[in-house]
């Protein structure tokens, strides 16, 4: 029973899906346009042809009307209708037009009836008024196939400019063999229309199927790159096969830099944290191989053993910072902070560290300036700025704290004496894990997370962060960040 179900689940999503599909829809496109436009042409072809024949057939019969009535005239039938030469005439044409012809006089007697049933009565209709009115009356039966003709009789032979009416002509002239000619043209329509048809059918199964062949390329080669490492190959068939593959290749060559940044990330993390349980365990070690260790060398293990510790819970802390800083700046909280206060209570606390290190810390303020910031985050990545400037500094050395502002940005310069960054590393130094004196890692400690916390914090208060440095004689970071903070979310 669940079989059932999902095979039938399975044969509605198929349908579904190609009832969507671009190529059906082309095909669906052409079809009804051709079909469309045939009907049409046939339609209009066939209206013509009637439209022509008719037209033609009615002026015809006008005009021969006309040559009968001024002979009615000439041999004076309205009063004598015993002429034989017109009666042989209106029964000849009678004949050739397979039809009727009724004279009516100006009384609206019938005097001649070609069918010889109406003679002697009277006819009051519409179009017989009109024509004793002197004017010509053509109509079309489709129903029954004839057409009604009225020609007035003028006394005087002129034509319709005369203004006396003695009768009028009423003929009805039958159009079934051009009613048949129509039937036998219609059917051959019909049969070519259909040869048309299945034509048509075939040319939109051929284009719909040329057109979207680029577009099944592109997903062909899509499915069938299966690393990020292989580019789709161009398919130029149409301009926007040509951007989908670009597009693609875009995509695929930021998620492959994405992926080889977390690739990257997982060692470096892996590497950072695994450094200090190594050390942990090799002191470990040392103190279990020996014997009746002296209680001054367990201190100094048990010491070493504390900043391994130290420095493990460090790295963690930063990455935890880190990661809540790649989620987004939802954790950010931010309120009215006197930065003036915050940058001394930072300099007072890395006081200690540039002491051991014989660097002097220096700061000048412009100015008093207050800042919507998150003082928690902007105090971390401050001091991670300066105590860089500390650790990569020279002996006596010194870093300098310039706070300063304009009526829009409040803007924080760490300069320093120190060893400066090299063209090559400048551009890496806000990389996570990036050491720039890699050959003094172990001397110098840190763990590369610093400068990556700090651009994250600044790009969260909607700020920038610029680095000038020269090799041997200094760095100078740059810091600028919005004394009120408006939020794009």
């Amino acid at each position: 029973m669940f079989r059932q179900s999902g095979g039938l689940d399975t044969i509605i999503r198929g349908k579904l899906t190609f009832i969507r599909s671009f190529k059906l829809r082309i095909f669906l496109i052409i079809i009804l346009t051709g079909l469309f436009g045939s009907a049409l042409m046939w339609r209009g072809i066939l209206n013509h042809y009637e439209d022509e024949n008719i037209n033609s057939r009615t002026s015809e019969v006008v005009n021969q009307m006309r040559i009968v009535a001024n002979h009615l005239i000439s041999y004076h039938y309205l009063q004598d209708n015993s002429s034989e030469i017109i009666n042989a005439e209106l029964s000849q044409l009678s004949t050739i037009y397979d039809g009727r012809i009724l004279v009516v006089d100006q009384n609206f007697r019938i005097i001649k009836d070609t069918y010889g049933l109406s003679e002697g009565r009277y006819m009051i209709a519409k179009e017989v008024i009109d024509g004793s009115g002197g004017k010509t009356v053509t109509n079309y039966d489709t129903n029954n196939h004839f057409i009604e003709i009225v020609v007035p009789i003028f006394g005087t032979g002129e034509g319709e400019g005369s203004s006396e009416v003695e009768g009028v002509i009423l003929t009805s002239v039958s159009t079934e063999n051009f009613s048949k000619n129509y039937e036998t043209i219609y059917r051959q329509a019909r049969v070519l229309e259909t040869v048309i048809m299945i034509c048509i059918i075939g040319i939109a199964i051929f284009i719909s199927v040329i057109i979207t062949r680029p577009f099944d390329e592109v997903v062909k080669a899509t499915n069938e790159a299966v690393t990020f490492d292989e580019a789709i190959p161009a398919v130029s068939d149409y301009i926007e096969t040509q951007h989908m593959v670009e597009a693609f290749n875009k995509m695929r060559a930021r998620a492959k830099a994405l992926d080889d940044s977390r690739q990257e990330f997982v060692s470096n993390v892996s590497h950072e944290l695994k450094t200090p349980l190594t050390s942990m365990k090799v002191l470990a070690d040392s103190l279990n191989m020996q014997e009746d260790v002296p209680v001054e060398m367990y201190r100094e293990f048990m010491h070493d053993i504390t900043e391994e510790i130290d420095r493990e819970n460090k790295i963690i802390t930063d990455l935890l910072s880190l990661v809540k800083m790649e989620k987004g700046a939802s954790g950010m909280h931010f309120e009215s902070c006197k930065i003036n206060a915050m940058l001394e209570l930072i300099i007072k606390r890395l006081g200690p560290i540039a002491r051991k290190q014989e660097v002097d810390l220096i700061f000048e303020s412009e100015r008093e300036v207050t800042a919507d910031v998150d003082e928690v985050k902007l105090t971390l990545a401050l001091t991670n700025l300066i105590e860089n400037g500390i650790k990569y500094n020279r002996h006596p050395g010194w870093v300098k704290i310039i706070l300063d502002a304009d009526h829009q940005y409040m803007t924080v310069e760490v300069r320093d004496s120190g060893i400066g960054i090299s063209e090559t590393d400048i551009d890496h130094i806000f990389e996570r894990f990036y050491r720039v004196d890699k050959s003094h890692s172990n001397e110098i400690d840190g763990n590369g997370l610093g400068l990556a916390i700090v651009k994250r914090t600044i790009q969260y208060h909607r700020g920038s962060i610029t680095v000038d440095s020269v090799m041997g004689e200094g760095t100078k970071f740059v810091v600028k960040i919005p004394l009120s903070f408006i939020s794009v979310d």
